[in-house]
C-alpha cells in the first residue's frame, strides 16, 4: 500500500461491486496520481520557459501562453468534462481524458514550433478538464460518507495543492537533463514527454481499481460550452494584451478582447438559464456554503499559483539558482502542504470548516506579504556591478531567512484550505450532479490562477517597465563603457548576441523584483478577499460533513 495512503489512514476495506471487489486504497492512488500529473502540468514548465524559448525563438509574451493556455483550455472545459461524466461514466470519461492528456504530452514533448507546442498545450488542458472532475466525482461514488471520505478528500487535496510545488521541483531537474533529442539543453521536452507512460499506465489500470458510475439522462449544452469558453478565453487574452507595455489598455484588440468576454459570458449565463440541462446547473450554487466554497477557490489559489510563478522567476533571474536548485527550493512546500492536510483530515471531524480554511487563508496572505517585502539594490549601477564582478542581482538575499519561512508557511495555510474547501463545495450534491459540481470546483481553480496571473502578471508588468526605464539609460552607458571582453564574457554567459540585448537582459532582470515584489503585495489583498468570504458565508457544521443526504432544492432553477 502506498506510504501516502498510510500517512493519513485512508482504510483498505474491499467493497462488493457488480464488477467484483475493489481495493479503495489502490483506487484512490489510481485516482490522485492522475489528479497530481494534471495539476503539475500548470507549472511544470515554469522554470523550463527560457530555455523553451531559446530553443524555438518564442517571444517573452507567448511563452506566458505556455502557462495560461493550459490553465485556460483546463478551466474553460471542465464544466463540460463534469458533464460528459454524468452523462455517460466517469470512469470512462476519466479514462479518455487520461489517453488525450498522454497524446498531448507526446506532441509536446516532440514540438518542432511554436505553433504546434502550444497546441498540445491547449489538447493538454481539454484531456485534464476530462478526468479531473471524474476523478473528484469518483471519491463520492467509491469512499462512503464520514471518516474514510474526508481522508480521502485529504488525500486528493494534498495531491492539488502540492501538484504545483512537485512541478516546478520535477520540471527543474528535467530541465536540466541534456536529451539531445533535437538541441542542446533540449531537457525541456522530458517537462512532456513524463506524463506520456503516466497518463497510458493509469487509463489501462483504470477498469481494474474504479468502478463505473450510474450514467444520467440529459443532453450536451454545447452552446453553453462554446459560450463560456469563449468568454474565459477573451477576457484573459484581453488581460494579458494589457499587461504587455507594447499595447497596453487603450489597445483596441485589449479592449475588444475584454468586451467579447464579458459579451460571452453573459451570453453564457443566459444559455444556462433557459436550457432544459445546462452545463452549469444554477441549483448547484443555491447552498450558501457550497457557492462560498466556489467563490473562495476562485480567489485564493488565484494568489497561489501566481506566487509559484513570480517566485520562481525571481530565484532564478534575481537570486541565479540553477533549474535544478530552483526546483528544489519549492521541495519545503510539497511536504508542508502534506503535513498540514494530514492534520486538517483529522481535525475537520472536530472542529467546522470555517475556523480551519479561514486560519489557513490568513497564514497564506502573512506568506505573500513576507515575499513582497524582499529587497535587492536594483539601480543601474547595483545591476552593473553585480554582473561584472559574476554575482547575482540577488545574491544577498537569503534563501533561509527571507524565503523558507514564508514558503513554508503558504503550504501549511493553503493545505488548511484545500481540505475544506474540497468537502465543502461537494457536500450534500445529488448523485446527478456530482461530476459537474467537481468541475465547478476545478473551474473555480484553474480559471482562477489564469485570472490571477494575467491581473497579477499586468500588476508586476507596469512596475516592472517602469523601473527598467529608471535604469536602462544607466545601464545602457555602463555597458558601452565596459572592456569589449567583459561585454563578451556577459553575453555568452546569459546566452545573448548583441550589446543592445545585454542592456535589455541587465534592464529586466533590475526591473523585475520592482514588479514581482508589488505583484506579491496585490496578491495578499485577493487572498483577503477570499479569506472574508470564508468567514462570512461559509456556515457548515463538520457534524454535517459525515451525512449523505443531498441539497432539498428544485430540480431547475431559471
Amino acid at each position: 500500500m502506498s506510504e501516502l495512503t498510510e500517512a493519513v489512514g485512508v482504510p483498505e476495506p474491499e467493497v462488493d461491486t457488480s464488477d467484483g471487489k475493489r481495493h479503495l486504497g489502490w483506487a484512490l492512488v489510481l485516482i490522485c496520481i492522475a489528479q497530481l500529473m494534471v495539476v503539475l502540468d500548470a507549472t511544470i514548465a515554469n522554470i523550463a520557459l527560457p530555455y523553451i524559448g531559446r530553443d524555438l525563438h518564442m517571444s517573452g509574451t507567448n511563452l506566458t501562453w505556455i502557462v495560461t493556455g493550459y490553465a485556460l483550455a483546463f478551466g474553460g472545459f471542465l464544466l463540460l468534462g463534469g458533464r460528459l461524466g454524468d452523462l455517460y461514466g466517469r470512469r470512462r470519461t476519466f479514462i479518455l481524458g487520461l489517453s488525450i492528456f498522454a497524446v498531448a504530452s507526446l506532441l509536446g514533448g516532440l514540438a518542432q514550433s511554436e505553433a504546434l507546442l502550444l497546441t498540445s498545450r491547449g489538447v493538454q488542458g481539454l484531456g485534464a478538464a476530462l478526468a479531473s472532475p471524474a476523478a473528484l466525482a469518483l471519491i463520492t461514488t467509491t469512499f462512503p460518507a464520514g471518516p474514510a471520505r474526508n481522508r480521502a478528500f485529504a488525500v486528493y487535496a494534498a495531491m492539488s495543492g502540492a501538484g504545483a510545488a512537485v512541478g516546478l521541483i520535477l520540471g527543474g531537474w528535467l530541465t536540466g537533463l541534456d536529451i539531445s533529442l533535437f538541441d542542446p539543453q533540449d531537457g525541456w521536452r522530458l517537462t512532456f514527454l513524463i506524463n506520456v507512460p503516466i497518463g497510458i499506465i493509469a487509463a489501462l489500470l483504470a477498469p481494474r481499481f474504479l468502478n463505473e458510475s450510474e450514467r444520467h439522462s440529459g443532453q450536451l449544452d454545447v452552446p453553453g460550452a462554446i459560450a463560456g469558453t469563449g468568454g474565459l478565453l477573451a477576457l484573459v487574452y484581453g488581460l494579458t494584451r494589457a499587461g504587455n507595455a507594447a499595447y497596453g489598455w487603450s489597445d483596441g484588440l485589449t479592449i475588444a478582447s475584454l468586451i467579447s468576454g464579458v459579451v460571452l459570458l453573459a451570453l453564457f449565463f443566459l444559455v444556462e438559464s433557459r436550457v432544459a440541462h445546462p452545463l452549469l446547473p444554477f441549483r448547484v450554487f443555491a447552498n450558501r456554503s457550497r457557492a462560498a466554497s466556489f467563490v473562495a477557490m476562485m480567489l485564493l489559489p488565484a494568489a497561489m499559483f501566481s506566487m509559484f510563478f513570480f517566485l520562481s522567476l525571481f530565484i532564478q533571474n534575481v537570486m541565479g539558482y540553477s533549474p535544478l536548485k530552483a526546483g528544489f527550493a519549492f521541495l519545503p512546500f510539497s511536504l508542508c502542504i502534506i503535513i498540514s492536510a494530514t492534520i486538517v483530515s483529522n481535525l475537520i471531524n472536530k472542529i467546522d470548516p470555517r475556523y480551519i480554511a479561514g486560519v489557513g487563508t490568513l497564514m497564506a496572505a502573512i506568506a505573500l506579504y513576507g515575499f513582497s517585502r524582499l529587497t535587492v539594490p536594483d539601480s543601474g549601477q547595483d545591476v552593473l556591478n553585480a554582473l561584472g564582478q559574476g554575482h547575482a542581482l540577488g545574491s544577498d538575499v537569503s534563501y533561509w531567512t527571507q524565503i523558507l519561512p514564508y514558503v513554508c508557511l503558504m503550504a501549511l495555510g493553503m493545505g488548511a484550505v484545500f481540505v475544506p474547501l474540497t468537502l465543502t463545495a461537494v457536500h450534500h450534491l445529488r448523485q446527478e450532479d456530482a461530476g459537474v459540481g467537481s468541475g465547478v470546483l476545478n473551474t473555480m481553480q484553474q480559471v482562477g490562477g489564469a485570472f490571477g496571473l494575467a491581473a497579477l502578471a499586468t500588476v508586476g508588468s507596469h512596475f516592472t517597465n517602469a523601473q527598467i526605464s529608471s535604469i536602462a539609460p544607466a545601464i545602457s552607458r555602463g555597458v558601452s563603457q565596459l572592456d569589449p571582453g567583459v561585454v563578451q564574457q556577459l553575453m555568452t554567459k546569459l546566452h545573448l548576441t548583441s550589446p543592445t540585448d545585454l542592456v535589455s537582459t541587465l534592464a529586466y532582470i533590475g526591473g523585475f523584483p520592482t514588479g514581482a515584489t508589488h505583484a506579491f503585495l496585490v496578491g495578499v489583498f485577493m487572498m483577503l478577499a477570499g479569506s472574508a468570504v470564508v468567514w462570512i458565508f461559509l456556515d457548515v457544521k463538520h457534524e454535517e460533513l459525515a451525512t449523505e443526504t443531498p441539497d432539498d432544492v428544485p430540480a431547475h432553477i431559471g
